[in-house]
Order: C-alpha cells, then sequence, then structure tokens
C-alpha cells in the first residue's frame, strides 16, 4: 500500500514538473508573444484553408459520378480546380510564413537562454561552480538548449494548428453525415487511450535522459582534461569502464523514451487504416440505400486523414514537450542558483591604494559546518612580501580566496587600508589584485592579447620590457611570427612556458596587490631563479602574497606565515623562523634532507 502511495506521488510530482517547466519557458519567451500571435494566426488560417479542400473535391467526384451519364461539366470541374489551386497555393505561403516566424523566434529564445546561462556564471558564487561538474554545466548550455529548441519549432504553432485541424475535421464529417463522423471517432477512440498511457510512462525517463546526458558529459570533460594522468596510472580500463557504465545508463534511459515515443507512430498509422476501412465499408452501405453520394466518402477518407494525422502528430509534440520540460527543468535549475549579494549599493571605492592588510579573527569553513579557518589575524604593512606555507589542507590557498572574495567570511574582518572588503565591491577588490595561479590560463588568439589580456594603455614596448623580466622574451621572438603568434590547443610550449606568460601578464596588470599561489611549481630550477628576480622587482612597492611549498623561494620574504589547522602558528622572517627551531624549520630541513 505504501509503495503505490509512493507511485502516485512521484507521478503527481512528474506532471507537476512536466508543466511547471513549461510554464518557466513560456515565461522566458514572453518577449516573442507578438510574432508567436502571427505564427499561431497563419497556422490556424492554413489550417482552415485544408479544411476545406476535401469538400470541393467531393463536388467534383459528384459532378465526374453525374456526367458519367449525361456528360461532365467541364466548366464547372475547372472553376472547383481553379478554387482549389487558390486554396491550396495560399495555404502553402500561410504554412511558411509560419515556418520562418517560427524559427526565428526558437532561436532567439535559445540564443536568449545561452546568454542567460553565460552572465548567471559570472553571477554565482565560486562554491556553486566548484560544486557543479564542468562538463554538466556545459551539457546544460548546448544539449539541453538544442534540445529545447529543437522541440518550439516542432511544436510551438505546429501544436495548436493540429487541435485546430482534429477539431475541424470532426466538425466537418458531422456536417457532412453523422452516422459516418461516428463511425470513424468511435474506430481512433483507441488511439487516444494508448497515447495517454504511453505519455504518461515517458515522461520519467526522458528527464532522466537529461539528467544522466549532463552526468556522462561531465565524465568525457573530466577524463579528457586528465587524459595523461589516466595513462600513466594506467587507469584506462577502470575509465572505460566507468564511462561504459554511465553509456549504458544513458542508452537505457533513451531507449525507453525513444521506444515508448516511437510506439505512437505506427499505433496512429493502424488506427488511421483502421479508420480508412471503416469509412469505406459503412460509406459502401450509406451509398447502397442513397443516403449520401460518393463524393462523400472521397471527402470523408481525406477528413479521416486529417482526424488521425493530428493524433500522430500531436503525439509527436507531446514527445518534444517531454523533452523540452526535462531540458527545461535543467536550464532553469541552473538559472535557479543563488547568486552574488548585490552590491549596487555600494558606494567605497579604494584608490590609490597604498596596500596595507589585515585579518581580523577570520573565521570560515566551505562547509559551515566544518570550519577550516579558525581564528585568522595578521596585519601586514603596505609594501610588504609575505609568504604563507603550511602542509597541505592548512588553508593557505582558502586564505587567498578571502582575500579576493571569491568566498565570503562567516565571521571577523578583512581591511585593505583600513576599509573592509565587504564594504568593496567585488569589482573593485578584484581590480587592486593580480593574481597568478598554478593552474594556467591561455585562451586561443596571440600572445601579445594573451598578456595584454582585458588591460587598456597598454604598449608592445611594456610588453616586451614584461617579457624580458620575466625571460621570455627570446622564446616568444624564436616562435613563427613571434608576439603575433597564436595560441591554441596545439601549440607546442609547455606549462613552465605557459606560467611564464600568466607572470608576464600580471606583470602588465601593474596592481598595488599581487598574489602568487605556487606560481613557480611549473619551471625548473634555472628558470625559477630567473622568475624569483623578477618577482622581486615585480614586489617592489607592492604588497604581494606568495603561497609556496618549495620553501628556497621565498627565502626573501619581509613576513612569513606559518599555517596549520587553519590557525597561524609561527611568524617572522626566514632566519627568525629557523632560530625558533619550530615547526617552520622542520618544514624546511625536511626538504633538504628529501633531497
Amino acid at each position: 500500500m505504501v509503495k503505490q502511495k509512493n507511485t502516485v506521488k512521484a507521478t503527481k510530482t512528474q506532471k507537476s514538473n512536466f508543466f511547471s517547466s513549461l510554464v518557466k519557458l513560456l515565461k522566458f519567451a514572453k518577449g516573442y508573444y507578438l510574432p508567436l500571435i502571427f505564427a499561431v494566426v497563419f497556422s490556424v488560417a492554413g489550417v482552415v484553408l485544408e479544411l476545406i479542400g476535401p469538400n470541393a473535391l467531393s463536388d467534383i467526384t459528384n459532378l465526374i459520378e453525374e456526367g458519367l451519364m449525361t456528360g461532365i461539366d467541364i466548366s464547372a470541374v475547372t472553376d472547383i480546380a481553379i478554387f482549389l489551386v487558390i486554396i491550396y497555393v495560399s495555404m502553402a505561403i500561410l504554412y511558411l510564413l509560419d515556418g520562418i516566424i517560427i524559427a526565428h523566434v526558437t532561436q532567439k529564445i535559445s540564443q536568449g537562454l545561452r546568454t542567460k546561462i553565460s552572465n548567471k556564471i559570472n553571477k554565482l558564487p565560486l562554491k556553486t561552480i566548484d560544486g557543479s561538474a564542468k562538463g554538466d554545466i556545459l551539457s546544460r548550455i548546448t544539449n539541453d538548449v538544442d534540445t529545447i529548441g529543437q522541440a518550439l519549432n516542432n511544436c510551438t504553432s505546429s501544436l495548436i494548428s493540429y487541435v485546430v485541424l482534429f477539431l475541424g475535421s470532426i466538425i466537418m464529417m458531422f456536417v457532412h453525415n453523422w452516422i459516418m463522423a461516428l463511425s470513424a471517432i468511435v474506430s481512433s477512440l483507441i488511439g487516444f487511450v494508448l497515447v495517454a498511457v504511453i505519455l504518461s510512462k515517458s515522461q520519467k525517463h526522458f528527464r532522466q535522459r537529461q539528467e544522466r546526458l549532463g552526468v556522462l558529459n561531465g565524465h568525457i570533460e573530466e577524463a579528457y582534461s586528465g587524459h595523461d594522468s589516466i595513462t600513466v596510472c594506467n587507469a584506462k580500463e577502470q575509465e572505460y569502464n566507468k564511462f561504459n557504465k554511465l553509456n549504458k545508463d544513458l542508452y537505457s534511459s533513451d531507449f525507453k523514451s525513444q521506444f515508448l515515443s516511437g510506439l505512437m507512430y505506427p499505433l496512429m498509422a493502424f488506427v488511421g487504416n483502421l479508420g480508412f476501412v471503416v469509412v469505406c465499408v459503412v460509406g459502401a452501405l450509406l451509398v447502397s440505400n442513397n443516403i449520401i453520394e460518393i463524393g462523400t466518402i472521397v471527402a470523408f477518407m481525406l477528413y479521416v486523414r486529417y482526424f488521425t494525422q493530428p493524433l500522430t502528430q500531436i503525439a509527436q509534440a507531446m514527445t518534444s514537450l517531454q523533452s523540452a520540460s526535462a531540458a527545461s527543468n535543467r536550464v532553469f535549475e541552473f538559472l535557479g542558483n543563488e547568486e552574488l549579494s548585490d552590491e549596487s549599493h555600494k558606494t567605497k571605492k579604494l584608490t590609490n591604494v597604498k596596500g596595507e592588510v589585515e585579518f581580523k579573527h577570520v573565521k570560515f569553513g566551505y562547509d559551515p559546518n566544518k570550519i577550516i579557518i579558525k581564528d585568522f589575524s595578521a596585519k601586514i604593512p603596505a609594501g610588504s612580501k609575505v609568504a604563507i606555507v603550511g602542509p597541505t589542507g592548512a588553508g593557505k590557498t582558502t586564505i587567498v580566496n578571502l582575500l579576493m572574495r571569491f568566498y565570503d567570511i562567516q565571521d571577523g574582518d578583512i581591511t585593505i587600508d583600513g576599509v573592509s572588503i565587504n564594504d568593496l565591491t567585488r569589482e573593485n577588490v578584484h581590480d587592486i589584485f593580480s593574481m597568478v595561479l598554478q593552474d594556467t590560463w591561455i585562451f586561443e588568439g596571440t600572445i601579445e592579447e594573451n598578456l595584454v589580456f582585458n588591460k587598456t594603455g597598454i604598449t608592445h614596448e611594456m610588453v616586451e620590457k614584461a617579457c624580458k623580466e620575466c625571460g621570455i622574451h627570446s622564446f616568444i621572438k624564436a616562435q613563427p611570427n613571434g608576439y603575433d603568434t597564436v595560441l591554441n590547443e596545439d601549440s607546442s610550449i609547455s606549462s613552465g612556458q605557459k606560467q611564464l606568460l600568466t607572470i608576464a601578464r600580471a606583470m602588465l596588470q601593474d596592481t598595488p596587490l599581487l598574489i602568487l599561489d605556487e606560481a613557480t611549481s611549473n619551471v625548473d630550477t634555472r628558470t625559477e631563479l630567473q622568475i624569483q628576480k623578477a618577482m622581486d622587482k615585480l614586489s617592489e612597492n607592492r604588497t604581494s602574497f606568495v603561497i609556496a611549498h618549495r620553501l628556497s623561494t621565498i627565502k626573501n620574504s619581509d613576513i612569513i606565515l606559518v599555517l596549520k589547522d587553519g590557525n597561524i602558528i609561527e611568524t617572522g622572517n626566514h632566519e627568525e623562523l629557523l632560530k625558533k627551531n619550530g615547526f617552520y624549520a622542520e618544514l624546511y630541513k625536511s626538504q633538504f634532507e628529501e633531497k
């Protein structure tokens, strides 16, 4: 009994999700209601003209039948034929206009959804992005939006026109003969029942298909980006098995949804053919009793087609709507994520930044129930070079994330020149920082475009100077087109060279504060010395934060903060900390002992 209740509840939820997703999609398309109305009007007008055709064909058939004995009235037949040509040409023009409008509107809606998702990504907290598989987000932008666009294109106005054609054919059949109309309708009732059953069973599989497609895309993106690691670890078979399982799950959902929806066409084809048989048999009986003329049977053959064809098309449209509903649910679920807090009311703005930074009893945890930074306090004088060291998981990168306001602290405060970063907009905070991460980011474009990225007023001479200070000028000049060489996935540059490019980019940003998160991790010892000199020059008159596991790179730091379990356990410069012979000294010595 409990199981039955749960099933009923699940069915109601599926129906609710089906309609709520379509309602959200309809609201999103409100800016296109007028062209959609025109499309519907053109489509319905075309259907009305289509319904007039069989009546005219009936008249032609009756004229020919009557003329077999007395002579066919060619003039009357020609007039009706011309009338039919005008009707069908007009119908074709109306359907063409309808198709053009619908194609335009659906592509605009798809474009709008992609734009909205793209804008949404920029407004989401970093924790939301970090908590989602990149492939799944990409699947929502591509596969789900494409599914919505195709579904809207297939059934936006056509669904209404099919309903009009369906109802109109019923009316016209009753106008001609109620006995044959009832016969045709009763023979088609089986189609209604079976279509309703199929629709109720298939929705969950369409929703499951979209979800599993997103999971599979996430796995593919993850496996592709980590292909080298998979190869080195001989984990190809393991990854293949995982992919195979996800692929089979998607196949199962896809097969069930397509199989159930695929039943509709042969089912409705059978119903239509059964209707033809019934019309012929009943029509023959009525003609033999002089109740109707042969032309009525001809008209009914077309009306039965008009009656059953919409059922097939409506069933297919409902299949598309189920796909659109499942895809819309995923798209609007993403768009419904909580955004970063609105900061339009903030008026404070830091200019002429000196670079004094203070952490005041900062408390933070990615999970509010699991605090990582417990009570972090430190005052950094302007122009200082600060190194943050500690074991993995101590909270080094977390401190940087909080300083950049990628995450908001749960308690305490962080100030820059005495101003709380919570009183500043995130854009203002980001404007005063340059950042070099361990994971390099190079986009497809020329080397100079990569270096100048989003910064105005940078001359070529400034670019060359920064590259010379980083020791990559010679490397760039050796490229086929020098600074105009286009970088892409096929470019044969090492990870260390990419790191040097991002460091040069940071130099060109020329901001008062600098963050280097394992910036020298991908370079050899000789290159590291070059970078170290460049970093020392770059750090002059700037407050810089350096996170490094290789402690040899931070010996000349003004302040070294030693973190463990989210707390500062030691503070001082390199010499002072070595004399203390504490945790830092132990870390430093262990690196040389390992060598």
